[in-house]
Order: structure tokens, then C-alpha cells, then sequence
């Protein structure tokens, strides 16, 4: 496995950001399958039932233990990254549509410029700033145009798993040099879980009750929304920044907002239509390939 490391490492950026992709499209269809099929009023047992097993999984495949400060690092963003962020995603599902649920965390490449710039040192790109500028136009198109009046619980629930997961990625980058993907993802979702389950055992009381359906969902969100999209992620923190991976996330909404229209029947206006070719616009906007691209064409033009 290659360590994720603060590198600006662009080899192969195309490739990088297919890898990266996985992640946020996965995220995206979590809200639908959360909304959908399984239980409300759970939050808690909610992300202790994905954070544990995923990170039960990848600790055998890797077999890797953390050794010295990551005892503790693990436990920071642990928390960042899934246990106060699972819980508050999982609010924001039962609470939200699911385009409106997944289109608020879209505004995470500013943020995650910010803490990059704060934390790293990596000023933005004049292209990044410009692609997620268009990005936050694309995600205003479609929560604006949701089909129903939006819980400010929910939006509070969206944003504060927005700031958390965003400082939790930078700090992720910054201190993970010579760890790789597997090993950092396994060690948060352990963590967050011994975190999350005398918590959720406290507050909620005896676990739900599951049939297959409910065992099927919680399956897919462990497995393939947790375990392989967080490794995804991790891995395009390691070869292509903050900055960009960010704006990849904002495949985040763009899937939420589909598979909304295609299999929970919700509206997609011709608003929300322009909102998606917006945001997919930008994604393809900020990615290093482009930007450069960008920089020779603006070079010629002043030659």
C-alpha cells in the first residue's frame, strides 16, 4: 500500500481521481439507503453498526496496528471523521430530502481549502478557487430548488458534519505520512466505534430490531459506503491534495440528487438539472490536469 502522505503528488491524476470518485458517489447513495431502509431513531447504534464492522474488516485484511501518537490521533479523527460524523450524516438522512441531505455537504472544497491553507500551507489554486465558486452555484441550484421546505435541524446536522469531516481529512493529510490508506481507515473506524458504542448503549438502549432488509442496508453502507469509499478517499488525500479532492466530493450531491429522482421518485426540476451540469462542471474544472491546462492557455494569450 502507498502511504498518504501532504505531497502534492499529481502522477497519474486522472487515474487518481477515478479512485477518489468512488467516495463521494458512494457517500451520495448512503442518504437514499439510510432514508429508506433503516430504522429511525437510531443515530448512535446507526454509526457504531457501520464504523465497527468496516473497521474490524480492514484491521484483518491489514493487519496493522497503530503504534506511538497514533493511539491518540486515531481517537481525534476517529471522532472527526466518523463518530460525530456518522451520527450527524445519519440525523441529516432522516431528516432532510436526500438531495438536500447530500447537496449541503457540497460546500466541503472551500472548506477543506481553508483548513488546507490553515493547516498545510497549500494556498489554492486560482482554478480550484474558481471551480468551487461554480460548485457553490451548482449546489445553491439545487437546494433551492428542493420539493419540500427544508428542517433547519437537518441543515445545522449537514454543516457541523461538514466542518468536522473537513478538518478531520486535513489533519488526516497532515499527519499520515507513511501510513497507507488501509491501515489510516481502519484505525479511525475502530476507534470511532469503541467511541460510539458504550454511547450508543447509554442512550438508545438495546439495539434495533433488523430483518434482511435492514441487515442488506447496513451490509452496503458498511462495506461499500465506509470501508472501500473511505479508503478511496484516503488514497486521493495521498496523491492529489485537499484542494482537489474536495471538489471531487461534489459527486457527493450530484449522485444523492439522481438516484433521488430515479428511485425514490423525488423531483428533479430543470433548476436542479443546470445545478448538476454546474457542479459537474467544476469538478472537472479543478482538477490538476485542467488547471494547468488553464495556466498555458492564459500564458499563450498574453504571449
Amino acid at each position: 500500500m502507498e502511504a498518504i502522505s501532504g505531497g502534492r503528488a499529481v502522477h497519474r491524476p486522472g487515474t487518481w481521481a477515478l479512485v477518489t470518485a468512488v467516495a463521494p458517489i458512494a457517500w451520495g447513495t448512503t442518504y437514499f439507503v439510510t432514508r429508506e431502509y433503516l430504522p429511525e431513531g437510531y443515530p448512535l447504534y446507526g454509526a457504531l453498526i457501520r464504523a465497527l464492522p468496516a473497521g474490524l474488516l480492514l484491521l484483518a485484511i491489514v493487519r496493522r496496528r497503530p503504534h506511538g501518537s497514533w493511539w491518540w490521533k486515531a481517537v481525534v479523527l476517529g471522532t472527526l471523521n466518523m463518530g460525530a460524523f456518522f451520527v450527524l450524516v445519519y440525523l441529516a438522512a432522516q431528516l432532510l430530502p436526500t438531495s438536500v441531505a447530500s447537496t449541503v455537504m457540497a460546500a466541503a472544497p472551500v472548506v477543506m481549502m481553508l483548513f488546507a491553507w490553515a493547516l498545510l500551507g497549500a494556498r489554492p489554486r486560482v482554478a480550484q478557487v474558481l471551480a468551487a465558486a461554480i460548485g457553490i452555484l451548482g449546489v445553491a441550484l439545487l437546494l433551492l430548488a428542493g420539493t419540500r421546505a427544508v428542517d433547519p435541524a437537518g441543515v445545522i446536522a449537514s454543516v457541523a458534519a461538514l466542518a468536522m469531516s473537513s478538518l478531520g481529512y486535513v489533519l488526516a493529510q497532515r499527519w499520515s505520512a507513511g501510513i497507507d490508506a488501509v491501515s489510516l481507515t481502519a484505525w479511525q473506524l475502530v476507534a470511532a466505534g469503541l467511541i460510539l458504542a458504550p454511547v450508543a448503549v447509554a442512550v438508545e438502549g438495546a439495539p434495533p430490531a433488523m430483518d434482511v432488509t435492514t441487515v442488506l442496508a447496513y451490509g452496503y453502507i458498511t462495506i461499500v459506503g465506509t470501508a472501500v469509499a473511505f479508503v478511496a478517499w484516503f488514497t486521493g488525500l495521498r496523491h492529489l491534495g485537499a484542494g482537489t479532492v474536495g471538489l471531487i466530493g461534489l459527486l457527493n450531491p450530484v449522485t444523492g440528487v439522481l438516484l433521488g429522482t430515479l428511485v425514490a421518485g423525488e423531483l428533479l426540476t430543470p433548476r436542479q438539472l443546470i445545478g448538476v451540469l454546474i457542479v459537474l462542471a467544476a469538478v472537472v474544472l479543478g482538477q490538476p490536469g485542467i488547471s494547468r491546462a488553464l495556466v498555458r492557455l492564459r500564458a499563450w494569450m498574453r504571449a
